[in-house]
């Protein structure tokens, strides 16, 4: 049950996607889906992926127990009860999928059971959240044996952790100096408009809290820096960056870049919040 730990460890849902080889929505999905480069980084940041198909042993399996007649699937799974958070059917369109994953980026599965069992001790529309692994049925048992047996043998996601720079003294005052002079724009209004005009983004700051704000396209992305400055103690005066979260990969924005962000790219991304 090593994946099914590692994925409790990082606090990570579980992403099934259940594929035929006889669908052509199965093909559309990895052609244009997964294939698609702000999808790929949510998805190996926030979540932890298995694709199957139907006609194996453990794929069969997860249809039967989840009652899955239709293919392709995406399931989100909660990995310490095995329980169906969310379905999708048929071609799902990166933009889609991007919008409805974002709840989930709000916490992790503990967040979640921890939020649920205190709000609701005594009646919950989701009972199976808050039940033991003694409660657990045979069958439920036997599909994440499945699941954990064919997340086996992939490697742990790993998460962005930038280096620590060992500055002087005089290094940081300078810093510290050049932080206080940067005075970030006003941070307007969150704009409702047509969802073709509009970015969302996710934002994880240093103490693992996730936001999430729409924009409009053509707003600068100094607004990025406003918003964040907004939500950290002392933002305003200590430095912090902000990195496109891509596990492995270093991708430090830029404030003077004066980019749009529909030009950035970094519509339906997840931005890290490091501090200097």
């Amino acid at each position: 049950m090593q994946a099914k730990v590692a994925a409790s460890e990082q606090d990570k849902w579980l992403l099934v996607n259940l594929q035929s080889t006889k669908e052509f929505s199965s093909h559309m999905l990895n052609r244009d889906t997964w294939a698609n480069e702000a999808v790929a980084q949510t998805i190996s940041t926030n979540f932890i992926f298995w694709q199957v198909y139907d006609d194996t042993s453990e794929g069969r399996k997860v249809c039967t127990y989840y009652k899955v007649d239709s293919i392709p699937a995406l399931l989100v799974i909660d990995p310490i009860t095995g329980q169906k958070m969310r379905s999708w059917f048929g071609m799902i369109h990166p933009d889609r999928l991007l919008e409805d994953l974002l709840p989930f980026m709000d916490g992790g599965p503990k967040d979640h059971h921890v939020t649920l069992c205190h709000k609701r001790p005594r009646e919950s529309p989701r009972p199976l959240l808050c039940k033991t692994q003694d409660e657990t049925n045979d069958e439920d048992v036997e599909v994440q044996k499945a699941l954990a047996a064919s997340l086996e043998g992939l490697q742990d996601s790993k998460e962005f952790h930038p280096k620590s720079d060992n500055l002087s003294n005089t290094d940081n005052e300078e810093e510290m100096a050049t932080t206080k002079k940067l005075s970030y724009p006003p941070l307007p209004e969150e704009p409702k408009a047509d969802r073709s005009l509009l970015c969302r983004v996710g934002v994880r700051l240093p103490d693992g809290r996730r936001l999430q704000r729409n924009f409009f396209q053509n707003d600068p992305i100094q607004l990025l820096w406003s918003f964040c400055s907004s939500h950290l103690e002392g933002g305003d005066a200590r430095p912090f960056r902000l990195t496109q979260a891509i596990p492995g990969a270093s991708n430090v924005l830029d404030f003077d870049s004066k980019l749009t962000f529909e030009e950035s790219g970094l519509s339906n991304s997840m931005i890290s919040v490091t501090w200097d």
